[in-house]
């Protein structure tokens, strides 16, 4: 296993609760979800419409889990066929 150094930040209520309304999926760390938006602000400034349709497939797919839409690990595992 990989040793990964891992650090505390603090943010108020506010910020955690927009951070929340980013996740996919209701285990997605903040960590993914960060990653996620840097990801999306690197790609604004270089190429502004890939950017877009990121957010926008971001936004989908939250509609479609929402609505429940979604495959669980263990289906994606068997029709993976792990």
């Amino acid at each position: 296993m990989v040793n990964k150094e891992i650090t505390t930040i603090k943010l108020h209520e506010g910020t955690k609760s927009q951070l929340d309304r980013f996740r996919e999926y209701k285990n997605e760390s903040y960590d993914e979800v960060i990653k996620k938006m840097l990801y999306v602000l690197k790609k604004a400034k270089t190429h502004p419409e890939l950017s877009k349709k990121a957010v926008i497939a971001i936004e989908e797919s939250r509609k479609r889990i929402k609505k429940g839409n979604f495959l669980t690990e263990k289906e994606a595992r068997e029709r993976l066929g792990f």
